[in-house]
């Protein structure tokens, strides 16, 4: 796999000035505070029979955007002295959260660990678009493209902040210890989540993130979602660009970056043909929190450092006392 954009050092330099709607805020925050209005009530924590020894597992369902019960599995290290820190995690594109055994690593770090759902792209929370548009493309990229309001990430990036509400009215997680992670898309849905909630967010670990600089990925990203917004715009010729990048602006991730307070380790892989490096860069640098750094893996692709950068979140966290 080749270099798949910048020099680092261009990289490094890399501020692009994006146009941002002048009622982002507005925006999101009259989201925000409609979902919360419609919630249905605290989430509902189900024990789950599991073969593991060291874990309790928990089936979970919280209110999201307007009310709609999302689906989550909640992992507690067994017998761990409580309230504890907690991972909110949130899952690549068009993956659902899968079965609990395969999100096992901060639980045995000993953190409490809430792997959150995609509305849509999973089994377990449907998607109830609330416009349905049969013209978008495959996939998640341009369903409701057509206005801010009917934009599918509205929807999903809602449930993940609310996912972070949840979180801290369980009585098992210390509140002022959430940490929000993930990678791809789960990368730019934590950024949002930092963004949109700073004042719940104790540190945020970015990895390879998705849903930035839409403009840049779509121009260069050889692979993945971002193609989505090419096939779109050369299929309706007579739809204005400008429009489409336009909605995108209410969800980009380095608007959200530039909202974001607490500490964040972002990480990028150079050889990444799905979110090019300097769509995460963009938002790197925009990152509003002072203290911030970001693991860059030279031959890394999509997938950056792997379980690597595991074991560097696990050192980085351990390094800002935010440990079990």
């Amino acid at each position: 796999m080749p270099l798949t954009d910048m020099p680092l050092d261009a990289l490094r330099a890399y501020r692009p000035e994006l146009p941002e709607p002048a009622d982002f805020d507005g925006f999101w925050a009259k989201t925000l505070q409609a979902a919360r209005s419609a919630s249905a009530g605290p989430a509902r924590c189900r024990p789950v029979e599991t073969p593991l020894r060291t874990v309790e597992v928990f089936d979970v369902r919280f209110s999201g955007w307007d009310g709609q019960p999302v689906a989550a599995w909640l992992l507690l290290p067994r017998g761990a002295r409580q309230p504890l820190p907690a991972v909110v995690s949130y899952l690549g594109y068009s993956g659902g959260r899968g079965l609990h055994t395969e999100h096992l690593l901060w639980s045995a770090a000993g953190y409490a660990h809430l792997v959150v759902d995609s509305r849509g792209q999973g089994h377990d929370t449907p998607d109830p678009d609330p416009m349905p548009a049969p013209q978008h493309a495959e996939g998640f990229m341009t369903r409701g493209i057509t206005g801010p309001e009917h934009y599918y990430y509205r929807r999903l990036m809602t449930d993940c902040v609310l996912a972070v509400d949840a979180a801290r009215d369980h009585p098992a997680i210390d509140a002022d210890r959430v940490v929000v992670a993930g990678a791809s898309q789960g990368g730019g849905l934590a950024l949002a989540v930092a963004g949109l909630a700073p004042e719940s967010v104790a540190a945020a670990l970015v990895d390879v993130p998705f849903l930035c600089h839409f403009r840049r990925g779509a121009q260069t990203a050889a692979m993945g979602p971002y193609p989505e917004l090419v096939t779109y715009l050369g299929t309706h010729r007579r739809t204005d660009p400008e429009e489409v990048f336009g909605v995108l602006d209410y969800f980009d991730g380095v608007h959200h970056a530039a909202r974001a307070a607490a500490p964040a380790l972002f990480s990028v892989g150079l050889m990444d043909p799905v979110c090019p490096p300097s769509t995460v860069f963009a938002a790197y640098h925009r990152y509003g929190g002072a203290d911030k750094d970001i693991t860059v893996w030279h031959f890394g692709d999509h997938a950056g450092g792997r379980s690597s950068q595991g074991e560097e979140q696990l050192r980085w966290l351990a390094a800002r006392g935010l440990t079990p």
